[in-house]
């Protein structure tokens, strides 16, 4: 595996090189009501719905045609600024150091408008089967993932004020409206809502920030809240070891990145509260990841029982996942290169952006920023940094 190091070194300068020279811009998969097709659909939500989905499943760009165009993204810059800190601790580059520091203050200027604390969102209106999320309006899933890149800075630099930053997003989450059974809750995905969300990622994702800021400041509201958000979620844990995406009928599928989402989480809370409660269901939850998302050749699979469409986030987030895990598992590093072999080989393009998507006869070469870019480049990263440290 210390051979594969180079080419992954190189995919990342390949990478890091377009997204510098595209000023971080790119499109996003749910970026078509940004369309000057929009006033056609009258507000509608099917018909919002529909162009979206047109054209983000369109098999040529038709984005510039209907004036779609290349937007920053708040994910993108947490997750860019995640792998700057990944090469900075792998490589010891202090220029890297610069890089995330520049997207850290870029997203503290960019924060939701009309909210108390730190908090991210869209850049564009967005409409899906569980209604409606405005331009801007902050969603649980970023705002979480993007907090645990200021801890990761605090960690790393020291500085205070990225711990300030992450203390309000962990107040933001406090906040959120939730869904309170039981057997623990689960945490909104949007600031609206009656707290009846039973989507677990989010959830999981906002327990890790909770947990990971709580290591610095004993926050025992932010312990309290984690490890109700972990209950909820273990304890619907299927005998398997997967989790479904929800547990509305709606939302019954079991899809390779959200799994993965949930296993970081897990594994973020239990390292950071040393609560031993959930290693069975860490354990059970890896066991299924590794058996059921991936081919022999590396190639992950977007569903436990289907493998098409290839999708780069199933890439990239199975990349980050199995790196995260190398020291937990002894088999979670080798498949993780393979998967970034794979990935390589069949994804990125000559000019070092990786694709969006690949279906059997299809290949949806859209140059997205957040959804594909920043990700594959935080994964990438992490898998530098954890195959140096093996």
């Amino acid at each position: 595996m210390s051979n594969f190091k180079e080419v992954i070194s190189a995919s990342i300068q390949k990478l890091e090189k377009w997204i510098e020279d595209h000023d971080y811009k790119g499109y996003d998969p749910a970026d078509g009501l940004t369309s000057f097709l929009r006033p056609l659909t009258f507000g509608n939500l099917f018909l919002d719905r529909l162009l979206q989905q047109l054209v983000w499943r369109s098999p040529i760009n038709i984005r510039p045609i209907v004036g779609v165009k290349p937007l920053d993204s708040c994910i993108g810059r947490g997750y860019m600024a995640w792998g700057y800190l990944a090469m900075l601790k792998t490589t010891g580059d202090n220029s890297y150091r610069k890089k995330a520091e520049s997207c850290l203050d870029w997203l503290i200027n960019n924060r939701s408008p009309g909210f108390e604390h730190y908090c991210w969102g869209k850049m564009f209106d967005f409409a899906s089967r569980g209604g409606r999320q405005g331009k801007y309006e902050p969603i649980t899933v970023w705002t979480s993932l993007i907090g645990q890149a200021f801890i990761d800075a605090y960690e790393i630099t020291g500085d205070k004020k990225y711990l300030e930053v992450a203390e309000s997003i962990c107040d933001w989450i406090v906040e959120r409206p939730r869904n309170i059974t039981e057997s623990g809750c689960c945490i909104n995905y949007t600031p609206s809502g009656e707290g009846d969300c039973t989507i677990h990622n989010q959830s999981m994702l906002a327990a890790a920030m909770l947990a990971k800021t709580a290591k610095y400041n004993s926050n025992q509201e932010y312990l309290r809240l984690a490890k109700e958000a972990v209950t909820y979620t273990c304890t619907r844990q299927l005998p398997d070891g997967s989790w479904l995406y929800g547990e509305e009928p709606k939302y019954h599928w079991i899809d390779n990145f959200h799994t993965g989402y949930n296993l970081d989480a897990l594994k973020c809370y239990i390292e950071n509260t040393n609560d031993k409660t959930f290693e069975d269901s860490l354990k059970k939850g890896f066991d299924f990841f590794k058996i059921n998302f991936f081919e022999p050749t590396g190639r992950p699979k977007y569903y436990h029982n289907r493998t098409y469409p290839i999708d780069s986030q199933c890439c990239s987030q199975a990349i980050e996942t199995l790196a995260n895990f190398s020291d937990y598992d002894e088999t979670s590093l080798e498949l993780g290169v393979r998967v970034a072999k794979w990935t390589i080989e069949n994804m990125q393009d000559q000019t070092g952006y990786f694709y969006f998507m690949r279906y059997p006869y299809m290949t949806l070469k859209v140059p997205m920023i957040h959804w594909a870019q920043a990700t594959t480049y935080k994964a990438m990263s992490m898998l530098l940094k954890a195959l140096n440290s093996e």
